[in-house]
């Protein structure tokens, strides 16, 4: 299994986002958040077709600090269920990929 992951996670507001970006990459939990305004979100929630507009979230971390993000994220956000899908990086450039690892 790859040692760096992509995590992507949704917000419904900038200050959630702030929040939660600026909490993991002080935590140490994540390298590095990007912050991506104005994603349109289309989804089934309750029995009924959702649509609205969110931020989205680029979190790049270690598969060893995975699980403490995860968590630290349930704990944050302030959805009942949130967005936290964890996407392997297979690749990259080897310098960004090392600094990343050293980050969390």
């Amino acid at each position: 299994m790859t040692e760096t992951l992509l995590i992507l996670c949704a917000c419904a507001n900038d200050d959630d986002a702030l929040r939660i970006a600026n909490t993991l990459v002080e935590q140490r939990l994540a390298a590095c958040v990007n912050i991506v305004p104005g994603v349109r979100s289309i989804y089934r929630w309750r029995e009924q077709v959702e649509s609205g507009q969110e931020i989205l979230l680029f979190i790049k971390t270690s598969q060893e600090r995975f699980p403490a993000l995860r968590d630290r994220i349930a704990e944050l956000h302030p959805y009942d269920t949130p967005e936290v899908i964890a996407l392997p990086i297979v690749g990259g450039l080897e310098k960004y990929l090392v600094w990343l690892r050293e980050q969390v």
